[in-house]
This record gives C-alpha cells, sequence and structure tokens, in this order.
C-alpha cells in the first residue's frame, strides 16, 4: 500500500491557525460510515449523536511547556524540544541545531537551579538529556517553556491553555490531544446528565504521531513508542457500557490507539500501562471502539491512515475533499469530524 495514496490537496488558507471561541463553536462533520453519508453540524451538536449508555474515552494528559532554550559555556543557544521522558531525569529532546548537543555537552539555563548534560544520540537524531534540578523539574520547566505548537501554526498563541483540553490533567505530552480541544466543561456536564458515561484514559503523545510517514509504503513505517495508562476504574466502565449495548466513543487518535492497544481479541478492554507503537492502517481490525471523534489530519500522516482503516480510504478522502470545498479548518485547531 502507497504512502502517496493518502495524500490530498490542502490549500494553506484551510489550516486553522486560531482556536474557535468558545471551544464547542467549531463545526462538526458527522460522517456514517457505512453509507459514507456526511451531515454538516456545530461541534456542541455531538450532544444530539451521543446517547445514554454511550461511554465516550477521552484522554487526560497534560502538554508540558516542552519548548526550552539552553545554552552552552561558549555562549551558543540551542532549543531543545521535549518529547518523553525515558527515566526519572533523563528526557528524549529534539535539538537545534544539533552539531552543537554532541555527547559530553553541559547545558545551562536562565534559571540557575537547572543545568542538563547530553547523554547520547537517540532516535531519527534526537538527544538523550540528563536534567539536573535543584528544586521540582516541572516548576521550573513552567517558568522556562514554552507550549510546543505545531510548525504549521505561525501564529503566537495569546492564552496557551487553549492548546489543552479542558479535562487534561497529568503533564507528559509534547503535543496535544486535538480532538478535546473542542469540548467545554458545560459540554461535559450536559453529555453526562444525558447518561453518556465519560471514561479516562492516558496516553503521552509524542510528535512522532503526528508527523507525515516517510516511508514509500505505508507497511515500512514504524511508530514512535509512547506511554499509556488505562486504570481498572476506566476499563470495568467501558466493558459494562459495552455489555449494555452502549457505543465505546473514542476522543482522539490517542484514545483509539490505547483502547486498541489494550484490547483483548473479543473487544473487552484490560487494564493496564507501558509502552505502545500501536500502528493502525487499512486493513487493521478494530476491536475496542464504535465511533470516534477526529480532527482533520496532516495528508500522508499515520493518523489519516488510522481514520481510513475506520471508516474507509475513499469515504474519508472524499469527506476531507468535501471539508476544503465547505471551507473547514484543518489541523490542530481546526474543526472536527464525528465518525460513527
Amino acid at each position: 500500500m502507497k504512502v502517496e495514496d493518502f495524500n490530498y490537496e490542502l490549500p494553506e488558507e484551510r489550516i486553522a491557525q486560531d482556536p474557535v471561541e468558545p471551544r464547542d463553536a467549531s463545526r462538526l462533520m458527522v460522517m456514517d460510515r457505512q453509507s459514507g453519508k456526511l451531515e454538516h453540524r456545530i461541534f456542541r451538536d455531538i450532544l444530539d449523536e451521543l446517547h445514554a449508555g454511550d461511554i465516550l474515552v477521552i484522554n487526560d494528559t497534560k502538554v508540558l511547556p516542552a519548548r526550552i532554550y539552553a545554552h552552552k559555556e561558549t555562549g551558543a543557544v540551542i532549543e531543545l524540544l521535549l518529547l518523553k521522558q525515558v527515566e526519572a531525569d533523563v528526557w528524549q529532546c529534539l535539538v537545534k541545531p544539533g552539531k552543537k548537543a554532541l555527547p559530553g555537552a553541559k547545558l545551562l539555563f536562565d534559571l540557575p537551579e537547572l543545568s542538563a548534560e547530553v547523554l547520547a544520540h537517540s532516535e531519527e537524531g534526537s538527544r538523550l538529556i540528563r536534567f539536573n534540578a535543584k528544586r521540582d523539574f516541572f516548576e521550573l520547566l513552567d517558568r522556562l517553556g514554552t507550549m510546543p505548537l505545531p510548525p504549521y501554526i505561525k501564529k503566537p498563541l495569546e492564552d496557551q491553555s487553549r492548546y489543552q483540553p479542558v479535562y487534561a490533567r497529568e503533564r507528559g505530552s509534547a503535543a496535544a490531544p486535538t480532538a478535546g480541544l473542542h469540548f467545554t466543561d458545560s459540554l461535559l456536564a450536559a453529555l453526562s446528565e444525558k447518561g453518556v458515561g465519560i471514561a479516562k484514559v492516558l496516553l503521552h503523545v509524542g510528535l512522532g504521531t503526528f508527523r507525515p510517514v516517510k516511508a514509500e509504503t505505508v507497511e515500512e513505517h514504524v511508530m514512535h513508542s509512547e506511554f499509556y495508562r488505562v486504570t481498572e476504574e476506566a476499563a470495568s466502565a467501558i466493558n459494562r457500557a459495552k455489555a449494555a449495548g452502549g457505543r465505546v466513543i473514542a476522543v482522539g487518535t490517542t484514545a483509539v490507539r490505547t483502547l486498541e492497544t489494550v484490547s483483548a481479541e473479543n473487544g473487552e478492554i484490560l487494564p493496564g500501562e507501558g509502552w505502545t507503537q500501536k500502528y493502525i492502517y487499512p486493513g487493521y481490525r478494530y476491536k475496542a471502539i464504535d465511533g470516534m471523534i477526529t480532527n482533520f489530519h496532516l495528508p500522508k500522516s499515520s493518523l489519516i491512515m488510522l481514520v481510513s482503516a475506520f471508516a474507509g480510504k475513499e469515504n474519508v478522502l472524499r469527506a476531507y475533499e468535501t471539508a476544503v470545498e465547505e471551507k473547514y479548518r484543518f489541523f490542530s485547531f481546526g474543526d472536527a469530524m464525528f465518525i460513527r
């Protein structure tokens, strides 16, 4: 299967540069995956699409202010982007310029309580870096760092919280699970009052999830590993909803991949935690979910492949073509799809 088969034409002006206000005022394309029929709604109309007994599965990871700047003793400035924590004080980081961050290099920051050392090269040009913090590392990161907005967002974000879902809780992601950005506290409360269950899972999102696939064939691509956790409480709630005939609706591809990682062949959700490289593309048989809420994804990305595996490549590419024609907003701050 060719990666090029998942390409589509997107005018640059369709890439959203700002989040919609309020969050649930974004547009919502509803797709029936059996017929391919499309409807055009507003996101808050998801309240009409979900029914009592359904369960909404959200990823409550929180994005770190993961972009920080260091300097060497020579004064050379290095940009660091924290990707994932591999040990208590060791992180995998993207570095620019990489030639100034060779193993053994000492890094200093504007806060004297923090220093670092480059330990080794890691995958795809990244580095393993040990941080030496004299105070709580995350507190220092909050003071030093900025939100790691994707490169296609050129405009500075005035309110940093808009790159977090309202239910974000456990920090550890290098990018937002963007389908969750559309929910408001009041919309979640209304869904709960209607009888829709809400279960929280965790997957700390790495940048590899969102990047275009560089291989020529779909099968050659290898996903980066990301940490996940599904508690006994969440697994039990999802399994009870399934047993009672409710639908499992995943919010975002990260929740999809987490559920499919822990699902038994019969669809039972098993609690657990660890590292997943779950890669879903057409031909995959879904076991855990009955529907998904997702944004519009980059051409030739693993995410558009995941969605195509659920709804059919032809349906998805036709929906994307329609979204361009109808002037939907794309990518992280863009509009949403509900695939049922």
